[in-house]
């Protein structure tokens, strides 16, 4: 019960981080997804490509095969990437597809099986954790690299300035419903 319970809880946390970026993205055109602060900065269309690039090798076949595959480029995530808008989302959709359709294999017979990762033998959890840990680190990059780009025209992925105890309030009236 215990398992269920925490997956579920992680594909809600997954899903919330995914609708963030979802928001930013949608907001963004297609050369915005390729601007640069600076040479050392990475474009949205970057963190796009490698988020997406991770959870494919990490969540394709996770059980019976290393989470580095051999096929992906680490490096070759964060050089520039000439794709369209539509090809960006489709690569996003891609990544997050393979995370949540290996999320729903895991149940409590399989949950405490191994995964290795770079030819280590780490706990189902522990990769989880990580995911967990390192897709908000990219998200939020896109959403400050998306509010950067739109400065006034911003819609806000989360709680508005200025607008916290407005949203409160209205949790409290939701739920004492």
């Amino acid at each position: 019960m215990m398992v269920k319970e925490y997956l579920n809880n992680i594909s809600t946390q997954f899903k919330s981080y995914k609708e963030v970026a979802d928001k930013t993205i949608t907001q963004l055109e297609e050369n915005d997804l390729h601007w640069k602060y600076n040479q050392e900065s990475n474009s949205i269309a970057a963190i796009i490509v490698h988020v997406s690039e991770n959870m494919l090798s990490r969540w394709t076949d996770f059980f019976t095969s290393d989470g580095e595959k051999d096929w992906r480029d680490r490096d070759a995530e964060f050089e520039t990437h000439n794709l369209s808008k539509n090809e960006l989302i489709n690569k996003w959709e891609k990544g997050w597809n393979c995370l949540f359709s290996a999320l729903d294999s895991l149940n409590e017979e399989n949950f405490n099986q191994p995964v290795l990762i770079r030819n280590k033998q780490v706990k189902l959890i522990e990769s989880i954790t990580r995911q967990i840990a390192h897709f908000p680190y990219h998200i939020g990059q896109i959403a400050y690299v998306g509010k950067m780009i739109l400065n006034d025209k911003w819609e806000t992925a989360s709680i508005a300035k200025g607008k916290s105890k407005e949203f409160i309030q209205g949790q409290f009236e939701k739920n004492s419903k």
